[in-house]
């Protein structure tokens, strides 16, 4: 059974696309088969696997009813596809308004191709719009990355209360698979403030794991490739890694893998 999980966060800056491609990576490099899903009309998912511009696209899918596979790519890894983003997307919203059903037209197209995937990691756009609701009626689980300063708590409560909204009516399945702390800085005293906060209340929903800042990260998506093909040594790298071993380990006591 394929797990499929809606990388969120309405504010912007916060690590949300580089945590959904280069976990889709590390999951992929640890032998699961992944499909990155990305949703976000910015594309920057897309670009960081090297195929900005890519068509057929989402796009196609969701407004020409075209079939999945023909927009799903391969990726320079043997257990990574992605099915990529466009510009275009940012008219979506006003041309599904009429459409019947238009929150769950994402659900229908990862139904077509799910048990093909033991991970689908969607990169959603920063915002809470009708994209972002696709994304959460078509997942199980939603993965918060929060960027440790203050304003991000305020952020995260308003995240919270959507997802619970959407599993009240669309998907009862839905659930908080994780909230990852991005941008960690050890030495600075609000980070540190953020995260004691953050674990008080949320406790085993917030990984161990916690992703550093780190230059090599940000440089990385400009030459259109993962942190791992770009630089596998760097501290971006390995926190990434660290993150998708610590999911497999937490799938695994829960026997779902």
């Amino acid at each position: 059974m394929s797990r499929i999980i809606a990388v969120a966060n309405q504010k912007g800056g916060v690590g949300k696309t580089t945590t959904a491609l280069n976990l889709a990576a590390a999951l992929a490099i640890l032998g699961q088969e992944v499909l990155l899903l990305d949703i976000d009309p910015q594309a920057n998912a897309s670009s960081g696997l090297g195929l900005r511009g890519a068509t057929p696209n989402l796009y196609d899918l969701l407004l020409r009813d075209l079939a999945p596979e023909k927009a799903i790519y391969e990726t320079r890894y043997p257990k990574l596809k992605i099915l990529p983003s466009t510009i275009d997307l940012i008219g979506c919203e006003l041309e599904l308004a009429a459409r019947e059903g238009r929150e769950r037209l994402l659900a229908q197209i990862i139904a077509n191709v799910a048990e093909q995937y033991k991970y689908i990691i969607i990169d959603c756009p920063p915002s809470l719009g009708i994209l972002t609701l696709n994304a959460l009626v078509a997942a199980q689980g939603v993965l918060i990355p929060l960027q440790c300063e203050y304003y991000a708590l305020e952020g995260l409560s308003l995240l919270i209360n959507t997802v619970r909204k959407v599993k009240k009516g669309f998907n009862p399945r839905l659930y908080l698979y994780g909230i990852l702390l991005t941008m960690y800085d050890g030495r600075n005293r609000l980070t540190k403030q953020v995260e004691e906060e953050v674990r008080k209340h949320f406790g085993q929903v917030v990984f161990e794991t916690v992703i550093p800042r780190n230059v090599r990260l940000s440089e990385a998506p400009s030459h259109g490739k993962p942190i791992f093909a770009y630089d596998a040594s760097s501290r971006g790298a390995k926190a990434y890694m660290t993150l998708a071993q610590e999911i497999l380990k937490r799938e695994a006591k829960l026997g779902k893998v």
